[in-house]
C-alpha cells in the first residue's frame, strides 16, 4: 500500500510541474459511481432516431427541436473544449469529468480516454444523445423491473455508504447515470406505438430526472481540499483525502454529490425551493407577483391537455425541469401516424444560451470545430430556432416593477436567477437617466468598449483585424448591480497545492485591460499572502473550475420558497448567506428590491435587465491560461476568442424592461391573425395589416410551440398581410401567430410587438375533405370563490340545476385525428324532457384546447303566483346540430349529454 501511494503521489505531482499529457487511465480522484464505460451496449446514434422522430413537423417533432438545443451540441460547444483544455492542465485526467456529460455516447463507449478528448470520434459530437436519456433509470433502484447496470463499489446511491439510510436514495449529479442494459427504449407512456422495443418508466416525469447532470460537483477537490470544496455551513464530508487512493474511500463514493466540490447547483437550487413541490394545477395559488413569465406559460401549455394542468393520462404534473424546459404541445411523436397527444413533450430543452448557436456555426464555417463539424442545413436551421427560443426563455425568466425609486426584480424560474455554469454568465441592471429635455445624464451598468484592442487571432494563417473589446465599463461602480457567482481558492488550499507540486506561478487572474498574458495574481501570491497558519478568511477568485474550492460571491436571486436548511445541506446558499432575507430555519425572498440612486436633475429613466452568456473576462482567461502544452487542445482558447470577437462578443440580451417617471413610450400595435387556411402541403396565413403607423416596418410569422415560438418568415413590408407556408406534411397540425415589426427609437433595430392570437390548420391532400366534430359535451357552472387577490373562478361540472340557474354547455371540438380545434362554433339543439326542441343556440368560438361554450338561462318560478311558471323540471338533452370551423366540414356525429332541472 505504501508503494502504491508513493507511485500515485509521484504521478499526481508530475502532472503539475510542466509535464502535460492526457491520462489514459482515469485517476481515482476523478472517478465517480454509476454505470461505467463499456458496461452497456446497444447505443444508437441520433440519426437513427431521426428516421421516425423527425422530418415531418419542425414545430413539434422531437428530432428538429432537440438538434437546436445545447444538449445536442454539447460535444461541439467551443467553451466546453476551451475549458477542458484548462481543466486538463490543472488536473491531468479531469477531462473525464467533463466528457461524461458533454459526450455521453463517447464516455459510455470508453472513448473518454485519453482524457483530453482526443479519443472521441466525429459521431460523439451530439452531446446528450437520445439513447442516453431514453435508457436512464432511477439510480435509487426503486423500480423493481428497470434496474440499471451498477456494480459495487460504483453504486450511484447511498446503499453502500458508511452511514446509510432507508430507503435507498439515488446520487443525482455530475452525470452519475444508471443505464438500462437491454435494447428497450424507455419513456413516460404506457401506450407508445413504437416500432422498436419499448418500456414505460415513471422516472421520466420524476423531479429528480434532470438532476443526473444539472448538479455538478468536482470529486477531486471534494476529496483532497481541506474543506472538501464545500460551503462553511456544510455538513461533514467523508473522504480519505489521499491522492490516488482506491475509489471506495473517495468523497464521490461516500457522500451525496451535493455535499462536496461545488461547481454548479442548478438542481439543488430547484430542490431547495417550493416550485419543485408545486403542482402546475396549483399555479393560481402562487403569490400574485410570481404569476407570470415562465410559470404562467407552463400552466397555459399544460391546460391544453384538458386535465386541469396534469398529464393527459391523469398523472400529477409538477413544476419539474421537464415541465418547464420540455413544455407540452399537441402533436405526434413520430411520423408513423401514431395517436395525437395533447401532452407531447417539446424536445427543445431550451435554456438561456442565445449566443452559442452563432459561435458553433461560425467555427464550423471556418473548419475550426474541435468535434462535429460539417453541419447540415437542418442542423443550422435547428440552431437558429434554438437561439430564438433561448431569447424567449430569458424574457420569461424575470419581471420588473417600480415603486417610487425601488425596483423589484421577480424570479419566475424554479432555480436561481441566473443559473447554470457560473464562470461567464452574468445579469445586471442597465439604467439610463435623462433630464427633462431627454438628455442622458448618467448611465449605470454601461456596456461598451473598455479600452482594450485585440488582434483577431488565427493560428492557421495571417491574423485578422483588430477589434475593440466590449464589456461592462465599470465592474465596481456602486450604482451598477451585477448578479453573478464567483468561485475561487482559499489560502489553505493554495498551500496544499504548492505542497503537491503545483507551480507557484500558476496564474489565477489576469488584468482584464492587459492581453499580454501576464498574470496579476498567482497561486504563490495567494499561498504567501499571510504567514502560517493559513488565514481562513483569505481567498481569491479564479476561473480554474477544476481547482476552485470555495464560493466567494453568489448574489443571484433565489427561487420561490427556497429553504435555508435545504439549501445549506445542498451547498446552494447565497454568499453571503444573509441576503434576500435568509436566516437559519427560514426561507429566502424570490425577488430583489433595489433602491435606485437618481442623479440630480433626472426626470426619467429606462431600466433594462441585461443578460450575457459569455463575458470578456472569461474569454480572456480561456485564451491566456492555455499554455499550449497539450497539442490536441492548444488552439481551443484561440478559437474561442475568435468566435467571440466575430459574433458580437456575446452582446447582452434584454430580459425585461421598465421605466421610472415614464416619458411617452412607443407601443407597438399587435396584429390580428385572421385565418390559417390549409391546402396540399401548405397553409396560407392571413392577418390584419396595420396601415398608417410609421413605426411598423413589417411582420414576423411564427409557429406557436406551447407559448414558445419558431420563426417561419420575416416580411419587411408594412403592407404585407399574408404568407404561404409551403413544404409541410399533410395531416400534421401547424399553429401560427404573428407580430408586427417596429422601430420605436429610430435606431434601425427592429423589435417585435406582442404575439397575436393563435390559429391552427392541417394541410391535406387534394380532394381530401377534413372533418371536425364534437367528441365530448358537458354541463356545469362557473363558480367564483374568495375575495380580492385571492378571488378565483373555475368551471364546476354538474348535471343537476335548479330552475333559475344558468346552465353552461361546453362542447369539445376536434378534427378526425382527435386534435383539438380552436375558433370553432358549435350549433346545439336543446330538447325538453319529452324530446321536443326548446331552442337552438350557437356557442362562442372554441378556445385553444378546443372547448366551445354556450349558456342557457333557466327561469325561476313566479313568487306572486305561488310557484307557477318557470322552467319545468325534468331531464333535458343537448345535441350537436353542426360544427363550423375554417377548412373543415362537420362529421355529422350527433354528440349529446343530459342534465336535470330540479
Amino acid at each position: 500500500m505504501k508503494r502504491f501511494f508513493l507511485i500515485s503521489l509521484i504521478f499526481f505531482i508530475l502532472s503539475f510541474i510542466g509535464i502535460s499529457f492526457a491520462a489514459d487511465v482515469v485517476p481515482t480522484d476523478i472517478q465517480q459511481p454509476g454505470t461505467q464505460p463499456q458496461e452497456i451496449g446497444n447505443l444508437s446514434g441520433p440519426d437513427r432516431c431521426d428516421n421516425c422522430h423527425g422530418g415531418y413537423n419542425t414545430a413539434v417533432e422531437p428530432a428538429f427541436n432537440w438538434r437546436g438545443s445545447m444538449m445536442a451540441n454539447a460535444g461541439r460547444d467551443p467553451i466546453f473544449w476551451a475549458t477542458l483544455a484548462i481543466a486538463e492542465q490543472d488536473f491531468d485526467g479531469a477531462g473525464d469529468l467533463c466528457i461524461r456529460c458533454h459526450s455521453t455516447a463517447g464516455w459510455l463507449a470508453g472513448r473518454s480516454t485519453p482524457t483530453d478528448g482526443s479519443g472521441l470520434g466525429s459521431g460523439d459530437s451530439d452531446g446528450v444523445e437520445c439513447d442516453f436519456c431514453h435508457k436512464m433509470t432511477n439510480p435509487d433502484n426503486s423500480d423493481p423491473v428497470l434496474q440499471g447496470v451498477q456494480f459495487f463499489p460504483f453504486w450511484a446511491n447511498n446503499e453502500g455508504d458508511p452511514v446509510s439510510t432507508t430507503p435507498i436514495i439515488g446520487y443525482y449529479g455530475s452525470g452519475m447515470s444508471s443505464m438500462w442494459g437491454d435494447s428497450d427504449m424507455l419513456g413516460p407512456y404506457i401506450d407508445a406505438e413504437a416500432r422498436h422495443q419499448f418500456m414505460q418508466s415513471k422516472f421520466y416525469r420524476d423531479v429528480n430526472f434532470c438532476g443526473t447532470c444539472h448538479d455538478v460537483s468536482n470529486p477531486a477537490v471534494g476529496d483532497l481540499a481541506h474543506n472538501n470544496g464545500a460551503q462553511p455551513t456544510a455538513d461533514e464530508v467523508i473522504a480519505d483525502g489521499v491522492p490516488g487512493n482506491p475509489v471506495d474511500g473517495k468523497a464521490a463514493f461516500n457522500n451525496f454529490p451535493y455535499k462536496y466540490g461545488i461547481v454548479e447547483r442548478t438542481f439543488s437550487e430547484y430542490k431547495s425551493g417550493l416550485i419543485s413541490q408545486t403542482l402546475v394545477s396549483e399555479y393560481m395559488t402562487l403569490p400574485a407577483d410570481l404569476q407570470g413569465g415562465a410559470l404562467e406559460q407552463v400552466y397555459i401549455a399544460a391546460l391544453a391537455a384538458c386535465t386541469n394542468g396534469n398529464y393527459e393520462d391523469g398523472t400529477d404534473r409538477y413544476y419539474s425541469c421537464q415541465t418547464c424546459h420540455m413544455r407540452p404541445v399537441t402533436g405526434q411523436g413520430c411520423n408513423k401516424n401514431p395517436a395525437v397527444r395533447n401532452d407531447l413533450p417539446l424536445h427543445d430543452m431550451t435554456g438561456g444560451n442565445y449566443w452559442m448557436p452563432d459561435a458553433i456555426q461560425y467555427l464550423d464555417g471556418q473548419d475550426k470545430l474541435r468535434l462535429g463539424g460539417g453541419l447540415t442545413s437542418v442542423q443550422t436551421a435547428a440552431l437558429d430556432a434554438g437561439k430564438l427560443r433561448a431569447m424567449e426563455q430569458l424574457e420569461l425568466a424575470a419581471s420588473l416593477s417600480m415603486q417610487g425609486t425601488t425596483l423589484k426584480i421577480v424570479n419566475h424560474t424554479g432555480h436561481k436567477l441566473i443559473s447554470g455554469y457560473p464562470e461567464g454568465r452574468r445579469m445586471w441592471l442597465n439604467i439610463k437617466w435623462y433630464d427633462s429635455s431627454g438628455v442622458l445624464i448618467r448611465e449605470d451598468g454601461e456596456y461598451g468598449p473598455i479600452g482594450v484592442t485585440v488582434t483577431n487571432p488565427n493560428p492557421n494563417g495571417p491574423a485578422g483585424p483588430t477589434v475593440q473589446v466590449e464589456s461592462i465599463i465599470d465592474l465596481h461602480d456602486p450604482n451598477t448591480k451585477i448578479y453573478e457567482a464567483h468561485y475561487g481558492m482559499t489560502q489553505e488550499w493554495a498551500k496544499q497545492l504548492l505542497s503537491l507540486g503545483y507551480d507557484s506561478n500558476l496564474p489565477l487572474t489576469y488584468d482584464r485591460l492587459n492581453v499580454t498574458g501576464l498574470a496579476d495574481f498567482t497561486l504563490g501570491d495567494l499561498a504567501g499572502e499571510m504567514s502560517d497558519p493559513p488565514d481562513p478568511n483569505i481567498d481569491h477568485e479564479t476561473f480554474h473550475f477544476v481547482l476552485n474550492n470555495t464560493v466567494i460571491k453568489d448574489n443571484r436571486i433565489p427561487p420561490y420558497g427556497m429553504d435555508y436548511e435545504e439549501a445549506r445541506k445542498r451547498n446552494a446558499l447565497p454568499v453571503p448567506a444573509d441576503q434576500y432575507g435568509g436566516t437559519p430555519g427560514g426561507t429566502y425572498n424570490y425577488f430583489d428590491e433595489v433602491s435606485l440612486n437618481p442623479p440630480s436633475g433626472a426626470k426619467s429613466a429606462t431600466i433594462d435587465l441585461l443578460y450575457q452568456t459569455t463575458s470578456w473576462e472569461y474569454i480572456q482567461f480561456l485564451y491566456l491560461a492555455n499554455n499550449g502544452q497539450n497539442p490536441f487542445l492548444a488552439n481551443e482558447g484561440i478559437y474561442m476568442l475568435e468566435a467571440w470577437l466575430n459574433n458580437g462578443m456575446s452582446a447582452p440580451y434584454t430580459m425585461a424592461s421598465t421605466t421610472w417617471r415614464t416619458d411617452a413610450q412607443c407601443t407597438a400595435p399587435i396584429p390580428t391573425l385572421l385565418s390559417a387556411n390549409p391546402s396540399d402541403a401548405k397553409v396560407t396565413a392571413t392577418w390584419q395589416e396595420i396601415p398608417g403607423d410609421p413605426a411598423v416596418l413589417g411582420y414576423r410569422l411564427y409557429y406557436d410551440q406551447a407559448g414558445k415560438a419558431q420563426l417561419v418568415t420575416e416580411l419587411l413590408d408594412p403592407a404585407s398581410n399574408h404568407y404561404v407556408d409551403t413544404g409541410l406534411t399533410n395531416g400534421q397540425e401547424y399553429c401560427y401567430k404573428v407580430t408586427s415589426l417596429y422601430d420605436c427609437d429610430g435606431d434601425g433595430i427592429l423589435e417585435d410587438s406582442g404575439f397575436s392570437n393563435i390559429l391552427c390548420a392541417i394541410p391535406q391532400n387534394p380532394g381530401q375533405t377534413l372533418f371536425a366534430g364534437v367528441d365530448d359535451m358537458q354541463t356545469g357552472k362557473w363558480v367564483t370563490t374568495g375575495k380580492g387577490k385571492k378571488q378565483t373562478t373555475e368551471f364546476v361540472i354538474t348535471t343537476t340545476f335548479n330552475a333559475g340557474d344558468a346552465v353552461v354547455v361546453q362542447a369539445h371540438v376536434v378534427d378526425e385525428g382527435g386534435v383539438a380545434l380552436p375558433d370553432a362554433s358549435v350549433e346545439i339543439t336543446l330538447n325538453d324532457p319529452n324530446g321536443a326542441p326548446v331552442t337552438t343556440f350557437i356557442t362562442s368560438p372554441s378556445d385553444a384546447a378546443g372547448w366551445a361554450e354556450a349558456t342557457w338561462q333557466t327561469q325561476k318560478p313566479s313568487k306572486s303566483k305561488k310557484g307557477q311558471g318557470g322552467t319545468p323540471s325534468g331531464t333535458y338533452t343537448t345535441v350537436t346540430n353542426g360544427v363550423t370551423v375554417s377548412g373543415y366540414a362537420w362529421d355529422g356525429v350527433l354528440t349529446n349529454t343530459q342534465f336535470t332541472i330540479q
